[in-house]
């Protein structure tokens, strides 16, 4: 399929695709034309994309977690490491939680003393 129609049936922007692909997320191969083109099974995997872009991955985590995801929720096969990887990325959302609400509890101090 065409980027055009893997934009249409996912909701997600060319522009996006691209950069999917840049990313190593998305493989695309060129036809004689020059033009992108998709397999069946990459509308999955941009809809696995957006779900753990959603869960606060990065890019970069998500290129190491992917080759696990199975379906479109994604559920996972617990390939090696995955367990460790995303425990990490737990942590890590937990650390980014706890610093808002440091700063939240700093504002919020400063309003109480006007």
């Amino acid at each position: 399929m065409l980027i055009g129609e893997l934009s249409r049936r996912t909701g997600v922007s060319r522009r996006m695709l691209r950069y999917y692909e840049k990313q190593g997320l998305l493989v695309a191969v060129r036809g004689s034309n020059g033009y992108r083109a998709y397999h069946e099974g990459s509308v999955t995997t941009v809809r696995q994309v957006r779900a753990l872009l959603a869960a606060g991955l990065s890019t970069e985590v998500i290129r190491t977690v992917l080759p696990c995801a199975r379906g479109e929720r994604p559920g996972f096969d617990w390939c090696a490491d995955l367990r460790d990887v995303l425990d990490r990325e737990l942590a890590a959302t937990d650390e980014r939680i706890d610093a808002l609400r440091r700063g939240r509890d700093t504002l919020a101090g400063f309003l109480s003393e006007a």
